[in-house]
């Protein structure tokens, strides 16, 4: 019996801290339940100039009340209430702790990106500006203007828009009119990880006359293109082609595929020094009417010597494997291969052209438009296929002119005299963008 009344006094104090325990737990559990979160507030952030109008819209299409408990799925709602309401950019919904004191009470911040939009001023001086969203928000329009030796003024517009198959890529639509009529489509994109291709595609529908037919050449083509640049001055591609093409009662039809790689290292596209441009490129045709290849090779030199003045030396060389369809023959002529005779005076299956030409700028290499003048010599020939470039005559064009050019306008005025061929006046102009 004594033994049983020690065993109860010792069983005693421990059933009193079970007790203790359960009462701290229902403690804590009636704590956890008054401590229930709530909205204490509801802010608005957007990308423009809103309204308090806007504001006030936002926070009811949101559903949001202050006072109401902030549950696990609460944000989620109203950002699907959000979206519903307006055709948002980007909705996003953010807790913040609105006291330190005390962690219950929750701020909500709501953040809406409308996307571009434009500011739209007011007649009234005493109305404020509206903001309105753009109605095509990446739509982007870009003139061209051209003026090309042997075929004209050419001009136009491109209309591209840009992520529309994710980053880094663009769809345009260039239309142009006159010396070059064009319409197609051109797709972009530039893949993300290291030593990745830009891929490119479209289709185009182009109409030119031929300077030395004085017929219409007419091309529709589709085509894909990947292009790697391992360093920043080295490029290489390769392209997949269709085509159909006609000049006069010539009309050709079929796939062609080729590879091309350039050594680029000037550094400015006005007037470069001390540079190198190379190229080298083949292309195969395989139309039923009868295959053939065309390679290209091109150098071009950029010395500096007297003060600023830039010795430009270069030499091009275009060769086919076998006749060219009239559409592909090579020309001879204008300012492309030599100035001082007609875009077009000649054609045929090989071209041969080399150049030296002294330019000398006017301004400051820090002026954004530079100007300069310029005197050169051109050699030139063109002949068909088994026939010796030894056997050749050779033309010759010599001249000088002036020269502008800007980020992305260019300008050239030159007055050539073809030896035993009369003299010239070449004009080119350009808007690149």
């Amino acid at each position: 019996m004594r033994l049983w009344r020690i065993a109860q006094r010792a069983r005693a104090p421990r059933a009193a801290g079970v007790a203790a325990l359960a009462l701290l737990a229902l403690g804590a559990g009636a704590a956890g339940a008054e401590a229930q979160e709530v909205v204490a507030g509801v802010q608005v952030h957007g990308n423009t100039v809103t309204s308090s109008e806007d504001i006030e819209a936002v926070l009811r299409a949101s559903g949001l009340a202050v006072g109401e408990p902030f549950v696990s799925d609460l944000l989620e709602r109203a950002a699907a209430r959000l979206r519903d309401f307006r055709s948002f950019e980007r909705v996003e919904l953010l807790k913040r702790f609105a006291s330190i004191e005390d962690p219950t009470r929750i701020l909500i911040v709501v953040l809406v990106d409308e996307g571009p939009v434009r500011v739209v001023m007011s007649q009234d001086s005493g109305e404020p500006a509206r903001v309105v969203r753009r109605r095509f928000a990446n739509l982007m329009v870009m003139p061209v203007l051209g003026f090309d030796d042997g075929y004209g003024a050419t001009y136009g517009a491109r209309f591209a828009l840009n992520e529309v198959i994710g980053e880094r890529s663009r769809v345009s639509f260039p239309l142009t009119w006159g010396g070059h009529k064009r319409a197609g489509v051109d797709l972009q994109k530039d893949l993300e990880w290291p030593g990745a291709p830009r891929l490119s595609a479209g289709a185009v529908v182009e109409r030119r006359t031929h300077p030395f037919y004085g017929e219409n050449a007419d091309r529709r083509r589709i085509w894909a293109r990947a292009e790697w640049q391992p360093f920043r001055s080295v490029r290489a591609g390769g392209t997949l082609a269709w085509q159909r093409v006609s000049l006069g009662e010539d009309r050709r039809s079929g796939g062609s595929f080729g590879a091309d790689v350039l050594l680029d290292t000037r550094l400015d596209a006005v007037l470069p020094r001390n540079a190198v441009y190379a190229r080298a490129a083949v292309e195969h045709f395989g139309f039923a009417a009868g295959p053939f290849t065309v390679s290209a090779l091109e150098g071009r030199a950029y010395v500096g010597v007297v003060g600023q003045s830039v010795l430009v030396l270069r030499a091009l060389r275009e060769d086919a494997s076998a006749p060219r369809p009239a559409y592909f023959r090579a020309m001879l002529g204008g300012t492309e291969s030599l100035r001082g005779f007609p875009t077009g005076s000649d054609v045929g299956d090989t071209l041969v052209t080399g150049s030296a030409e002294i330019r000398v700028p006017l301004t400051s290499p820090l002026d954004l438009a530079r100007f300069g003048v310029s005197a050169f010599v051109d050699v030139g020939s063109v002949y068909d296929k088994g026939e010796r470039l030894r056997d050749q005559r050779w033309k010759t064009g010599v001249g000088g002119g002036i020269w502008m050019g800007a980020a992305v306008f260019r300008l050239s005025f030159v007055v050539a005299r073809g030896l035993d061929a009369g003299t010239r006046v070449h004009l080119g102009i350009g808007v690149n963008l």
